[in-house]
């Protein structure tokens, strides 16, 4: 695994506890996002690469470093697929495996389109209060790269359980509405 996937890989995992930077649009989509009949506004981008763009939008009320759900969007412009990227997401959930008991993941790929559904649930009680985070990560092919468009939910402390306990009853409409979404158009300046 070349090193800028192995970073790629792991900033698009790593989104707890990530500081608020620049909130200027980079890609062309300055929001806000409709997802599952809410409004996400862009509340963060990041540059960390030439190739890479980073844009993570949320319902009004919440932080990046406390939300409910956030809608993000990634733009990798070379170096990356969405089979060899979703691969090292994947690689690296299972060795998180070793000290996350929720780690779970399942992928669906699109092969007409090249499109992938990754969705995938982890755990974070490094604070003293657990996190628990579900994602579904729709990969798109874009030039030499790819565009990310996933929504992320997440659940903290008391409600932890009743998150796991409830994500069957959504997880699906979820991922359905993501794989039918009418994708925001990526334009790079």
């Amino acid at each position: 695994m070349s090193l800028f996937r192995l970073a790629a890989a792991l900033v698009a995992i790593a989104t707890l506890a990530l500081p608020a930077f620049g909130q200027e649009d980079a890609v062309g989509i300055p929001g806000p996002i409709s997802f599952q009949e809410t409004d996400f506004a862009l509340a963060w981008t990041s540059h960390p690469f030439p190739a890479y763009f980073k844009q993570e939008y949320l319902p009004e009320g919440e932080t990046v470093e406390a939300y409910n759900q956030m809608f993000m969007v990634d733009v990798l412009t070379e170096g990356g697929t969405p089979e060899t990227t979703a691969a090292d997401v994947i690689a690296g959930l299972e060795e998180r495996k070793a000290n996350d008991p929720v780690v779970n993941y399942a992928m669906v790929a699109n092969d007409a389109t090249g499109e992938l559904i990754l969705d995938f649930l982890v755990s974070d009680s490094s604070t003293g209060t657990i996190i628990v985070e579900w994602n579904a990560y729709r990969y798109v092919p874009y030039g030499e790269g790819f565009v990310l468009y996933a929504i992320s939910r997440r659940a903290y402390g008391d409600l932890a359980s009743d998150f796991i306990g409830g994500l069957k009853d959504w997880r699906t409409a979820s991922i359905s509405a993501l794989a039918s979404m009418e994708l925001p158009d990526v334009q790079l300046d």
